[in-house]
């Protein structure tokens, strides 16, 4: 199994957030080489200005992924908006823990080189997740839930 260094940060004034521990399983689950990350959960003031000043997209996104490496091993940062999270899991009819999970996974695919742009890769890098985000006991995330 590859080795995961995850710096988990909460700067989000939100209360009952996923741990460290769930943050770092979900990464390893989708790692396929070592890698060394920095996980940042934020309040919607600063995931809005970090799409906007990083994407030039003004408003709060769920979550942004800043890849920094791919050798000597996998780095990055993710940063996950729990307000916008929240918001999502509450319309898609999702528990909050299982779009946590979903949208970790997502980032760690993103620091992997996947996107979503594109017909195929958008199909590969769903494939994946579903598969990731089910194999750590969710339900299918594109799957509605009604």
């Amino acid at each position: 199994m590859p080795a995961l260094s995850m710096d988990v940060q909460y700067a989000s004034a939100l209360e009952g957030l996923p741990t460290a521990a769930n943050f770092r399983r979900w990464a390893r689950k989708t790692m396929r080489v070592d890698a060394e990350i920095a996980l940042r959960i934020v309040d919607e003031e600063e995931g809005r200005a970090l799409n906007r000043d990083y994407r030039g997209k003004d408003y709060a996104t769920n979550v942004l992924t800043f890849p920094l490496a791919e050798e000597p091993h996998l780095m990055g940062d993710i940063v996950l908006c729990a307000p916008v999270i929240l918001r999502e899991a509450l319309e898609q009819n999702k528990t909050p823990e299982a779009h946590f999970a979903h949208l970790t996974v997502h980032g760690v695919l993103h620091l992997h080189g996947y996107d979503h742009e594109t017909g195929p890769q958008a199909e590969l890098m769903e494939m994946l997740e579903t598969y990731i985000v089910m194999k750590l006991g969710y339900p299918d995330p594109y799957k509605e839930n009604a």
